[in-house]
């Protein structure tokens, strides 16, 4: 096994810590990061300049801020063995301190369970049944495989698609409702952070330009509307069916609470998280209609 960090422009003494630790294990190697070039999401060229450093059977990329279980290697070589896919990926465990992370955050878990058939991620190759976490994903070193990793604008949960476009399979899997997480991770420090990470995303799922209206009719009128309607609705059935629907709205949340050990105050705002959620994907079309860029991490990206 060989440990591959890529300093990528970075500022806060990750090369002088990975050659102190380097100083005592031979495995571990730190790779100049080359100038991003034109057309290229940074994350996406550091994985492909990883990717091209090593001649390692099986690859497996985490952001810089997670942080593995001892055993997660052969877990997660186990589980992409299992699968029968050319690329794994799951969501980590997310540490949530403030306001906007245990709002915001949860709802990953959410849309993804929601939203994306599971039994139909593993039974076609389709790539509207593609979905993978940028934080944390293991491939073999096939050649479709190699290019899914080396993708130049796929992040976050698009991570899958170029894979399946190329007629390869790929799952995503519960590893973060394992009893011992194989990942965690705190992505975000501020309530800032939060918006702007969520907001260079936006393209990839609500967001996009083609699901935005019909995606927030459906989470609007499910998921607030209801509890609208227990406030202002005055006739019996009515508000009847506001409790139903409520509930309804609610439990999918609940059943995810202690299953990804999500935190209650997210679940109680559940309608307000799903309002704030539709807000930055909003605000992520209007950026797209002005010809404004995404900006993270230092880098400007068009879309």
């Amino acid at each position: 096994m060989e440990v591959l960090v890529l300093d990528d422009g970075s500022t806060d003494r990750t090369p002088e810590i990975v050659r102190q630790i380097a100083a005592d294990a031979p495995g571990l190697h730190l790779i100049p990061g080359e100038n991003l070039p034109p057309g290229w999401c940074g994350k996406n060229f550091a994985c492909a300049q990883l990717a091209a450093a090593t001649a390692q059977p099986l690859l497996v990329f985490i952001d810089a801020d997670l942080q593995l279980a001892p055993d997660s290697a052969p877990r997660l070589a186990a589980f992409l063995a299992q699968s029968g896919a050319q690329l794994a990926s799951g969501v980590p465990r997310q540490i949530t301190i403030t306001f906007s992370e245990k709002l915001l955050l949860p709802l990953s878990h959410f849309l993804l369970l929601g939203f994306l058939p599971l039994d139909r991620v593993r039974r076609r190759l389709h790539p509207a049944y593609g979905a993978g976490c940028g934080q944390l994903f293991v491939a073999n070193t096939a050649p479709i495989a190699r290019r899914a990793v080396t993708a130049r604008f796929a992040i976050g949960f698009a991570k899958a698609w170029p894979c399946r476009r190329n007629f390869a399979s790929t799952v995503i899997g519960p590893i973060s409702s394992m009893r011992t997480a194989v990942a965690t991770c705190r992505m975000y420090r501020r309530n800032g952070e939060v918006w702007r990470g969520l907001l260079k995303n936006t393209h990839e799922g609500l967001g996009a330009p083609a699901l935005i209206v019909p995606m927030t009719l459906l989470q609007s009128l499910g998921r607030v509307a209801p509890f609208v309607l227990l406030f202002i609705a005055k006739a019996p059935a009515v508000r009847l069916l506001a409790d139903a629907a409520g509930l309804l709205a609610f439990l999918p949340r609940v059943a995810g609470l202690r299953r990804f050990r999500q935190p209650w105050f997210g679940v109680l705002l559940h309608p307000l998280g799903v309002l704030a959620l539709l807000g930055i994907q909003w605000c992520g079309l209007a950026r797209f209609w002005a010809g404004r860029p995404a900006r993270w991490k230092g880098r400007t990206y068009l879309s």
